[in-house]
């Protein structure tokens, strides 16, 4: 089995080092991450200006490949150009450090790369740990490493991508694996006004540690049973619920 593996957090993370290691034991892997933290880009696509790519060498070994661009970059040039004569089965995003649980998945830098993955007919997998510090990335690769496995035992449609939050404990208190629906995320964003030297205006973002609803079925709820929330995710964004409302609104607008 082949691996394209990637992440938003940069090729020299922890997480993805280590789950890499994991991976290794159960298929022939290819990173290729971005070179810098990229965190909530999203789904962005560098359009404007060229894409380098350098080979990087940990402890004197090649060990992947790092791009100046963005996840969904990452994912774009590994499978046109990297791995061009040898795609992989599957896509693997990941490890994140930090949840992309409800509606993080919409900023998720992480999540955007599996998904770029699916539109592009290879199966996918966003990692993340669901913590802000002390990361229990061993855990989460371990876990991983076996999700992985078990899912190439079947045959997977073209267009799965599944976004799967670990809780940050060790691999033997984890209590099981539920299959959720994404939650709803509570922000608390906060703009700091700060003025330099100069006088200039700048605006920071910012604010509390984000919460969320821990309703039935929802990966808050799994994380919060110190279960691992797996949340098979649709390309499709349509809202089939509203279309006959949309289309009675419609008889009623004019355009003249």
């Amino acid at each position: 089995m082949k691996i394209l593996l990637t992440n938003d957090d940069g090729i020299y993370s922890e997480g993805i080092q280590i789950l890499k290691k994991q991976l290794d034991n159960i298929a022939e892997v290819t990173v290729i991450a971005p070179d810098r933290e990229r965190s909530t880009i999203g789904h962005a696509m560098t359009l404007r200006k060229p894409l380098r790519i350098r080979k990087v060498k940990i402890n004197g070994d090649f060990w992947g490949f790092s791009l100046d661009g963005t996840p969904a970059d990452c994912v774009i040039i590994g499978l046109l150009e990297i791995m061009k004569d040898e795609k992989p089965e599957l896509i693997v995003s990941g490890i994140n450090w930090g949840p992309n649980l409800g509606d993080d998945i919409i900023y998720s830098g992480t999540v955007s790369a599996a998904i770029e993955g699916a539109m592009r007919n290879i199966p996918s997998l966003a990692i993340s740990i669901a913590g802000y510090e002390d990361f229990k990335f061993e855990s989460a690769a371990l876990f991983t490493k076996k999700i992985a496995a078990n899912l190439m035992k079947n045959n997977l449609p073209s267009n799965l991508v599944l976004n799967i939050n670990f809780p940050n404990i060790d691999y033997e208190k984890i209590k099981g694996v539920e299959i959720t629906r994404h939650g709803k995320r509570v922000y608390q964003d906060e703009v700091k006004i700060i003025h330099d030297p100069q006088g200039t205006t700048h605006y920071w973002l910012g604010g509390e540690l984000p919460e969320g609803d821990i309703e039935p079925d929802t990966d808050f709820e799994a994380i919060y049973n110190n279960k691992v929330s797996i949340t098979p995710l649709s390309l499709d964004l349509t809202n089939y619920r509203m279309i006959p409302k949309v289309k009675d609104w419609t008889k009623k607008w004019n355009f003249k």
